[in-house]
């Protein structure tokens, strides 16, 4: 049987709308028809290097984290059967009952492309703690998993724990960090509430969305980030943001992962946001819902 080559795979995926740089997950599919083709036993792997697309890579520039403190989380991973450092910034409030937050990234790009994010959130009164996983920026390099994403965001709530321990702590996720700070707020019973934004319900569903979607890859996916059967379980208010103008996770996969959360939530779609942006057109639609799902007032008003 002839093996197909990655390149006209490539090529046809960049028919469809979202851009190269998520050719990564565009491709999964059509990796798993190629795997089956060429016999491939490396699936698995393939499929975390181009979900996470991990590394020290920043486009926000070295100096966007300037004022953030370092963190370093050490921890003994069950996964790896080795100890684990990852780095974090922290973002102070300087009043001592404010409310935390434990905000994890998406892919590709390290957790100082995220500090703009992390600013705003913390102009709408929340101390905010950054993580990277295993495999980006300062943390510990490695390639890394679903499981063991989970395992970083646990560690990371924890840090959280013991150093605000009376504070009330919150979870936000972006895009593939949606998917992670659903399944951690399904595990763990002390969140006070739950942001996600431009996020989905699973890889597979992702996929769907995409040119090749009809093809019957579910089988082969084993970094699922099942997020939809897994939000229903959290037992906090839930908060899913996405922007109308999102290429590259579709609005209506944000829209569905607020479905099956259960109440009290609130759906905000942002007008005019892209996957990038939302978190900056959208403040203003940020700062109502907070006050009214969560009730926090922000400390920049």
């Amino acid at each position: 049987m002839p093996v197909l080559k990655k390149t006209s795979l490539i090529a046809l995926t960049r028919r469809r709308t979202p851009p190269a740089r998520l050719g990564g997950v565009l491709l999964l599919g059509l990796l798993a028809l190629l795997a089956l083709l060429a016999g491939c036993n490396t699936l698995d792997e393939q499929q975390r290097r181009w979900i996470f697309q991990p590394g020290t890579r920043t486009w926000a520039g070295t100096a966007a984290a300037d004022g953030m403190q370092d963190v370093w989380i050490d921890f003994p991973s069950t996964a790896l059967q080795q100890p684990v450092r990852l780095h974090g910034l922290w973002l102070p409030q300087p009043a001592a009952g404010a409310p935390v937050l434990l905000y994890l990234h998406g892919a590709r790009w390290d957790v100082r492309s995220s500090a703009h994010r992390m600013r705003r959130m913390h102009e709408l009164g929340f101390a905010v703690l950054g993580i990277d996983y295993r495999g980006f920026g300062q943390s510990t390099s490695t390639l890394p998993s679903e499981a063991e994403a989970q395992e970083d965001a646990r560690a990371a709530w924890g840090w959280l724990a013991a150093q605000r321990p009376q504070a009330a702590r919150y979870l936000f996720g972006h895009s593939l960090g949606g998917a992670i700070a659903v399944q951690l707020a399904a595990d763990v019973d002390d969140e006070a509430g739950l942001i996600v934004e431009g996020s989905f319900t699973s890889i597979a569903d992702v996929f769907s969305t995409f040119k090749w979607g009809w093809l019957p890859v579910g089988p082969f996916i084993t970094q699922r980030f099942d997020a939809a059967s897994k939000i229903g379980r959290v037992g906090a208010p839930v908060l899913v943001v996405h922007g109308s103008e999102d290429s590259l996770i579709s609005p209506a996969l944000g829209r569905s992962l607020f479905d099956r959360a259960k109440e009290p939530k609130r759906f905000v779609l942002v007008e005019g946001g892209s996957h990038h942006n939302t978190n900056a057109v959208g403040q203003s639609q940020y700062r109502r819902a907070l006050a009214d799902l969560f009730g926090l007032a922000a400390a920049n008003p």
